[in-house]
């Protein structure tokens, strides 16, 4: 190879049966820094035309709030013929409408067939290793590509990165076919050793709204991509190991703002937002199990934003920076870890935790539930708010959300404030259920002075609300279906 700044390229020059959605691993001998110019290509070995390119001069995304037009993004070079909505009418898990093209020039991905688009990192770097990200679901079954890269994409403390040009012969072929359609279970694996390298190549596998019980099995590995996937149904995505698998992206608000007219388009079941790494949008009957799921930025973004109906979050670590769950729709969460920042858990609900630890530096909720559905509910849950924060208050209200509700029933608890909530004075708490029952401190086990709860709220008795007690500890009353029969 004629650019001796190269130690080591995955996939391997030559090498053979590599996944469509392959990343492009390039390690230097030291650390590079990327450039601010200059193009990575992916060409057709056989015609030499480019099936992708990635442009060093275009910026991934926004660093600070700015006004960006209304989605969906499209534009050059980045030709992409998949579905596109024409639909005048706006259906949940789709596009959030139709609008003119981003002028704005930032790097943008469409994932999961959402057209709206995705600001993305084309190259990350971490240490001397560049991985390159070509643009979901250009590369194909069965075909030859060799990969250029441009002199000035990287760039070098100690000498001179010479470029990857067509001679050198950075070329691989993909396998020859996708894995058979009668396939219900679907193997991840970041080495490459699967059906598929990302999670996203997988789910973007599986069919829409299928009547038929699909797995895809994640093997232990390190996962840094942006998923997003909608109207999935009957689907587990399951990690060979809960610390194993960690799953995670550099998302947040700023970087993937929501659209402009999320107040009027946040219905049950649709996309309000896009800042996670991990997206589940108008999904039925899903099981999440043993794997980590991380925004790895600061700013806000949830870990997780999971909407649809009936769905399932077990044994899974959740971490965000501000809220880290959003839940729009009926969810049952046991034994998980959630940290945030504050309003961690975010939504309409309803969500019934057991076994939960949720860990935050502010509000741990900010409940939005209305008079349809139950809001939150945790039972034998533990709440551990930051050393010595005064703002770790259950949950917060201002007001906008008269019928919200979050209900504790023998939990354990850390570093909350003696009033527990926060904000029922701002407006009518007539229908506000911020109700606690057997609360104890977590490190001496025993009950927690609640007499200076806030006004409003309410402290019920094991033995005066033994009914009502039972059934908030019931699932299939909270949710409204028995995620324990599943």
């Amino acid at each position: 190879m004629a650019s001796a700044a190269v130690h080591r390229l995955v996939p391997a020059p030559g090498e053979k049966g590599i996944s469509p959605d392959t990343r492009l691993t390039i390690e230097f001998p030291v650390a590079p820094m990327l450039g601010t110019s200059g193009m990575i290509r992916i060409h057709d070995a056989a015609t030499g035309e480019v099936v992708d390119s990635l442009d060093m001069s275009i910026p991934a995304g926004p660093t600070v709030g700015t006004k960006l037009p209304k989605p969906p993004y499209a534009w050059e070079p980045y030709n992409y013929d998949g579905p596109r909505h024409t639909n005048a009418t706006i259906e949940p898990g789709t596009p959030s409408g139709i609008a003119a093209r981003d002028t704005s020039r930032y790097q943008l991905n469409i994932i999961g067939g959402f057209t709206d688009g995705f600001h993305f990192y084309p190259v990350i770097i971490h240490g001397n290793t560049a991985e390159i990200y070509p643009h979901n679901n250009l590369l194909t079954y069965g075909r030859e590509y060799y990969v250029t890269v441009d002199p000035e994409v990287f760039i070098l403390a100690k000498g001179k990165f010479r470029g990857i040009g067509e001679r050198d012969g950075w070329q691989f072929s993909t396998r020859e076919a996708a894995p058979a359609a009668s396939r219900r279970t679907l193997i991840v694996a970041a080495d490459g050793s699967g059906d598929f390298r990302t999670l996203q190549g997988a789910l973007d596998f599986i069919p829409d709204r299928s009547k038929e019980p699909w797995t895809v099995f994640v093997r232990n590995g390190d996962y840094e991509e942006l998923v997003y996937f909608r109207n999935k149904s009957h689907l587990t995505i399951e990690g060979e190991s809960r610390e194993g698998v960690y799953i995670h992206y550099p998302n947040n608000e700023v970087f993937n703002p929501h659209p402009a007219d999320v107040m009027t388009n946040e219905w049950l079941g649709t996309f309000p937002s896009r800042r996670a790494p991990f997206m589940a949008d108008n999904c039925t009957d899903m099981v999440l199990r043993n794997f980590t799921v991380a925004t790895t930025c600061r700013g806000q973004a949830e870990g997780l934003l999971i909407m649809g109906e009936r769905n399932i979050v077990e044994d899974v670590t959740v971490i965000g920076d501000g809220d880290a769950l959003q839940v729009n729709g009926s969810v049952y969460l046991s034994n998980c870890r959630i940290e945030g920042g504050g309003d961690t858990v975010l939504g309409r609900g309803p969500a019934f935790f057991k076994d939960c630890t949720l860990v935050s530096r502010g509000a741990f909720a900010w409940i939005r539930n209305g008079s349809a559905n139950h809001g939150d509910v945790f039972v034998d849950c533990t709440f551990i708010g930051s050393e010595g924060s005064e703002g770790a208050v259950f949950a917060r209200t201002n007001g906008q959300y008269p019928h919200c509700e979050f209900v504790l029933i023998d939990c354990k608890l850390r570093n909350i404030p003696a009033e527990g909530w926060h904000g029922l004075d701002r407006g009518p708490a007539t229908y506000v259920r911020y109700w606690e029952c057997g609360s104890t401190d977590l490190d001496t086990g025993r009950p927690v002075d609640v007499s200076r709860r806030a006004q409003g709220s309410r402290q019920l008795s094991h033995e005066a609300d033994s009914a009502l007690i039972s059934l908030y500890r019931n699932p299939a009353w909270v949710l409204g279906w028995n995620p324990l029969a599943k």
